[in-house]
Protein backbone atom coordinates (compact mmCIF):
# COMPACT_ATOMS: atom_id res chain seq x y z
CA UNK A 1 0.00 0.00 0.00
CA UNK A 2 1.57 3.33 -1.04
CA UNK A 3 1.47 6.53 1.02
CA UNK A 4 -1.58 7.98 -0.74
CA UNK A 5 -3.53 4.75 -0.33
CA UNK A 6 -2.52 4.56 3.33
CA UNK A 7 -3.61 8.15 3.90
CA UNK A 8 -6.99 7.46 2.24
CA UNK A 9 -7.45 4.30 4.32
CA UNK A 10 -6.65 6.11 7.59
CA UNK A 11 -8.97 8.98 6.67
CA UNK A 12 -11.83 6.55 6.04
CA UNK A 13 -11.09 4.74 9.31
CA UNK A 14 -11.26 8.07 11.10
CA UNK A 15 -14.68 8.74 9.57
CA UNK A 16 -15.86 5.44 10.98
CA UNK A 17 -14.60 6.39 14.42
CA UNK A 18 -11.72 3.89 14.50
CA UNK A 19 -9.23 4.93 17.16
CA UNK A 20 -6.68 2.14 16.72
CA UNK A 21 -5.95 -1.23 15.22
CA UNK A 22 -4.42 -4.43 16.53
CA UNK A 23 -1.14 -5.75 15.14
CA UNK A 24 -1.86 -9.19 16.58
CA UNK A 25 -2.79 -11.50 13.67
CA UNK A 26 -3.86 -14.34 15.95
CA UNK A 27 -7.57 -13.49 15.96
CA UNK A 28 -7.62 -13.49 12.14
CA UNK A 29 -6.47 -17.07 11.77
CA UNK A 30 -8.10 -20.39 12.50
CA UNK A 31 -6.73 -22.66 15.18
CA UNK A 32 -6.69 -25.40 12.55
CA UNK A 33 -7.69 -25.54 8.87
CA UNK A 34 -11.38 -25.88 8.19
CA UNK A 35 -12.12 -28.95 6.09
CA UNK A 36 -15.35 -29.81 4.36
CA UNK A 37 -17.08 -31.51 7.25
CA UNK A 38 -18.82 -34.83 6.74
CA UNK A 39 -17.56 -34.82 3.17
CA UNK A 40 -17.67 -38.39 1.95
CA UNK A 41 -19.94 -40.57 4.01
CA UNK A 42 -22.30 -38.15 5.71
CA UNK A 43 -23.10 -35.49 3.14
CA UNK A 44 -25.86 -36.30 0.65
CA UNK A 45 -25.28 -35.34 -3.00
CA UNK A 46 -27.84 -32.54 -2.83
CA UNK A 47 -25.56 -30.47 -0.56
CA UNK A 48 -23.81 -29.51 -3.78
CA UNK A 49 -26.97 -28.31 -5.44
CA UNK A 50 -27.65 -31.62 -7.17
CA UNK A 51 -29.81 -34.56 -6.29
CA UNK A 52 -29.75 -38.17 -7.44
CA UNK A 53 -32.56 -37.50 -9.88
CA UNK A 54 -30.39 -34.91 -11.62
CA UNK A 55 -27.42 -37.21 -12.10
CA UNK A 56 -27.14 -39.60 -15.01
CA UNK A 57 -26.87 -43.15 -13.74
CA UNK A 58 -23.70 -43.68 -15.77
CA UNK A 59 -21.97 -40.59 -14.36
CA UNK A 60 -20.12 -41.19 -11.08
CA UNK A 61 -20.56 -38.52 -8.40
CA UNK A 62 -17.28 -36.74 -7.72
CA UNK A 63 -17.24 -35.96 -4.01
CA UNK A 64 -15.27 -32.78 -3.29
CA UNK A 65 -12.41 -33.04 -0.83
CA UNK A 66 -12.51 -29.44 0.39
CA UNK A 67 -14.64 -26.32 0.45
CA UNK A 68 -13.09 -24.80 -2.67
CA UNK A 69 -13.95 -27.89 -4.71
CA UNK A 70 -17.46 -27.97 -3.26
CA UNK A 71 -18.08 -24.35 -4.22
CA UNK A 72 -16.72 -25.04 -7.70
CA UNK A 73 -19.17 -27.94 -7.99
CA UNK A 74 -22.08 -25.68 -7.10
CA UNK A 75 -20.91 -23.06 -9.60
CA UNK A 76 -20.59 -25.72 -12.29
CA UNK A 77 -24.08 -27.01 -11.53
CA UNK A 78 -25.56 -23.51 -11.87
CA UNK A 79 -23.98 -23.12 -15.29
CA UNK A 80 -25.29 -20.30 -17.50
CA UNK A 81 -28.48 -20.34 -15.47
CA UNK A 82 -31.90 -20.18 -17.15
CA UNK A 83 -33.95 -21.22 -14.10
CA UNK A 84 -35.73 -17.87 -13.67
CA UNK A 85 -36.75 -15.05 -15.99
CA UNK A 86 -33.70 -12.88 -15.29
CA UNK A 87 -31.70 -14.62 -18.01
CA UNK A 88 -34.15 -13.12 -20.51
CA UNK A 89 -34.06 -9.61 -19.03
CA UNK A 90 -30.61 -8.40 -20.05
CA UNK A 91 -28.23 -9.87 -17.51
CA UNK A 92 -24.82 -10.72 -18.98
CA UNK A 93 -23.64 -13.48 -16.65
CA UNK A 94 -24.06 -15.29 -13.37
CA UNK A 95 -22.23 -13.60 -10.47
CA UNK A 96 -21.59 -16.48 -8.10
CA UNK A 97 -19.36 -15.30 -5.26
CA UNK A 98 -15.74 -14.61 -4.46
CA UNK A 99 -13.29 -14.94 -1.61
CA UNK A 100 -11.92 -17.40 0.89
CA UNK A 101 -13.85 -20.70 0.72
CA UNK A 102 -13.01 -21.29 4.40
CA UNK A 103 -13.80 -17.76 5.57
CA UNK A 104 -14.91 -17.03 9.12
CA UNK A 105 -16.72 -13.94 7.82
CA UNK A 106 -19.19 -13.81 4.94
CA UNK A 107 -20.96 -10.80 3.45
CA UNK A 108 -24.29 -11.21 1.66
CA UNK A 109 -25.74 -8.49 -0.52
CA UNK A 110 -28.90 -8.20 -2.58
CA UNK A 111 -27.99 -8.77 -6.23
CA UNK A 112 -25.32 -7.83 -8.77
CA UNK A 113 -25.31 -4.34 -10.25
CA UNK A 114 -24.05 -3.21 -13.64
CA UNK A 115 -20.34 -3.37 -12.74
CA UNK A 116 -20.75 -6.77 -11.15
CA UNK A 117 -22.72 -8.07 -14.13
CA UNK A 118 -19.95 -6.90 -16.45
CA UNK A 119 -17.08 -8.38 -14.43
CA UNK A 120 -18.74 -11.44 -12.91
CA UNK A 121 -17.55 -10.50 -9.40
CA UNK A 122 -19.77 -9.23 -6.56
CA UNK A 123 -19.21 -5.76 -5.08
CA UNK A 124 -16.71 -4.26 -7.51
CA UNK A 125 -18.39 -0.88 -8.15
CA UNK A 126 -18.34 2.17 -5.87
CA UNK A 127 -20.29 0.32 -3.18
CA UNK A 128 -17.85 -2.57 -3.47
CA UNK A 129 -14.88 -0.25 -3.03
CA UNK A 130 -16.48 1.08 0.13
CA UNK A 131 -17.11 -2.47 1.34
CA UNK A 132 -13.41 -3.23 0.86
CA UNK A 133 -12.55 -0.26 3.10
CA UNK A 134 -15.03 -1.46 5.72
CA UNK A 135 -13.39 -4.90 5.69
CA UNK A 136 -9.95 -3.34 6.02
CA UNK A 137 -11.18 -1.24 8.96
CA UNK A 138 -11.45 -4.44 11.03
CA UNK A 139 -7.95 -5.48 9.99
CA UNK A 140 -9.00 -7.96 7.31
CA UNK A 141 -8.61 -8.05 3.54
CA UNK A 142 -11.16 -8.98 0.88
CA UNK A 143 -9.31 -12.22 0.32
CA UNK A 144 -9.93 -13.17 3.97
CA UNK A 145 -13.73 -13.09 3.62
CA UNK A 146 -16.35 -14.48 1.25
CA UNK A 147 -18.78 -12.21 -0.61
CA UNK A 148 -22.00 -13.27 -2.34
CA UNK A 149 -25.53 -12.10 -3.05
CA UNK A 150 -29.00 -13.45 -2.41
CA UNK A 151 -29.50 -13.79 -6.15
CA UNK A 152 -26.80 -14.34 -8.75
CA UNK A 153 -28.08 -12.34 -11.73
CA UNK A 154 -28.62 -8.62 -12.16
CA UNK A 155 -32.27 -7.52 -12.18
CA UNK A 156 -33.10 -4.97 -14.89
CA UNK A 157 -32.37 -1.36 -13.86
CA UNK A 158 -31.14 -2.75 -10.53
CA UNK A 159 -34.70 -3.21 -9.27
CA UNK A 160 -35.29 -5.34 -6.18
CA UNK A 161 -35.37 -9.07 -6.90
CA UNK A 162 -38.90 -10.44 -7.15
CA UNK A 163 -40.17 -13.27 -4.92
CA UNK A 164 -40.02 -15.96 -7.63
CA UNK A 165 -36.44 -14.98 -8.45
CA UNK A 166 -35.41 -15.21 -4.80
CA UNK A 167 -37.18 -18.54 -4.36
CA UNK A 168 -35.37 -19.97 -7.38
CA UNK A 169 -31.90 -18.64 -6.55
CA UNK A 170 -31.52 -18.54 -2.78
CA UNK A 171 -30.93 -22.31 -2.42
CA UNK A 172 -27.55 -21.70 -4.08
CA UNK A 173 -26.72 -19.12 -1.41
CA UNK A 174 -27.70 -21.67 1.23
CA UNK A 175 -25.29 -24.14 -0.38
CA UNK A 176 -22.51 -21.55 -0.23
CA UNK A 177 -23.18 -20.85 3.45
CA UNK A 178 -23.34 -24.54 4.34
CA UNK A 179 -20.06 -25.28 2.54
CA UNK A 180 -18.13 -22.27 3.89
CA UNK A 181 -19.61 -22.50 7.40
CA UNK A 182 -18.65 -18.96 8.42
CA UNK A 183 -18.72 -17.88 12.04
CA UNK A 184 -20.38 -14.58 11.14
CA UNK A 185 -22.58 -13.48 8.24
CA UNK A 186 -23.13 -9.77 7.57
CA UNK A 187 -26.36 -9.04 5.69
CA UNK A 188 -25.79 -5.87 3.69
CA UNK A 189 -28.92 -3.75 3.45
CA UNK A 190 -32.64 -4.12 3.93
CA UNK A 191 -33.32 -6.58 1.16
CA UNK A 192 -30.61 -9.07 2.09
CA UNK A 193 -31.50 -8.92 5.77
CA UNK A 194 -35.21 -9.31 5.14
CA UNK A 195 -34.70 -12.14 2.66
CA UNK A 196 -32.40 -14.12 4.94
CA UNK A 197 -34.43 -13.57 8.10
CA UNK A 198 -37.86 -13.89 6.49
CA UNK A 199 -39.08 -10.59 7.90
CA UNK A 200 -40.38 -7.26 6.68
CA UNK A 201 -38.84 -5.32 9.56
CA UNK A 202 -36.89 -2.23 8.47
CA UNK A 203 -33.11 -2.38 8.52
CA UNK A 204 -33.07 0.35 11.18
CA UNK A 205 -34.71 -2.13 13.56
CA UNK A 206 -32.63 -5.12 12.48
CA UNK A 207 -29.13 -3.65 12.58
CA UNK A 208 -27.19 -3.80 15.82
CA UNK A 209 -28.69 -7.18 16.67
CA UNK A 210 -27.30 -10.71 16.39
CA UNK A 211 -29.39 -13.52 14.90
CA UNK A 212 -28.74 -17.24 14.71
CA UNK A 213 -28.65 -18.34 11.08
CA UNK A 214 -27.62 -21.70 9.59
CA UNK A 215 -24.99 -22.27 12.27
CA UNK A 216 -23.61 -18.72 12.09
CA UNK A 217 -24.21 -15.39 13.80
CA UNK A 218 -25.98 -13.04 11.39
CA UNK A 219 -25.60 -9.28 11.75
CA UNK A 220 -27.63 -6.96 9.50
CA UNK A 221 -26.16 -3.57 8.66
CA UNK A 222 -26.61 -0.79 6.13
CA UNK A 223 -25.65 -1.45 2.52
CA UNK A 224 -22.50 0.33 1.30
CA UNK A 225 -24.57 1.98 -1.44
CA UNK A 226 -26.73 3.51 1.30
CA UNK A 227 -23.61 4.85 2.99
CA UNK A 228 -22.57 6.56 -0.24
CA UNK A 229 -25.84 8.49 -0.08
CA UNK A 230 -25.88 8.84 3.72
CA UNK A 231 -22.28 9.09 4.96
CA UNK A 232 -23.42 10.00 8.48
CA UNK A 233 -24.51 6.37 8.93
CA UNK A 234 -20.90 5.17 8.68
CA UNK A 235 -20.64 5.43 12.47
CA UNK A 236 -23.52 2.99 12.92
CA UNK A 237 -21.90 0.57 10.49
CA UNK A 238 -18.66 0.86 12.43
CA UNK A 239 -20.52 -0.13 15.60
CA UNK A 240 -21.87 -3.16 13.73
CA UNK A 241 -18.41 -4.05 12.48
CA UNK A 242 -16.94 -3.80 15.97
CA UNK A 243 -19.57 -6.36 16.98
CA UNK A 244 -18.50 -8.51 14.03
CA UNK A 245 -14.87 -8.26 15.10
CA UNK A 246 -15.78 -9.21 18.67
CA UNK A 247 -17.66 -12.30 17.49
CA UNK A 248 -14.78 -13.33 15.24
CA UNK A 249 -12.40 -13.12 18.19
CA UNK A 250 -14.68 -15.20 20.39
CA UNK A 251 -14.96 -18.95 20.27
CA UNK A 252 -18.71 -18.69 19.45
Amino acid sequence: MDRDQLKEHLTFAGELGVTGVSRDPAWRTRAEPLILRQARDERPPDVLGVSPSNIEQSAPLAVPSNAAEALASVRSYIGDCTRCKLHTLGRKQVVFGVGNPEADLMFVGEAPGADEDAQGIPFVGRAGQLLTKIIEAIDLARDDVYIANVIKCRPPQNRNPEPDEVETCEPFLFRQIDIIRPKVIVALGKFAAQALLGTDAPISRLRGRVFEYRGAKLIPTFHPAYLLRNPASKREVWEDMKLVRSLLKSEI
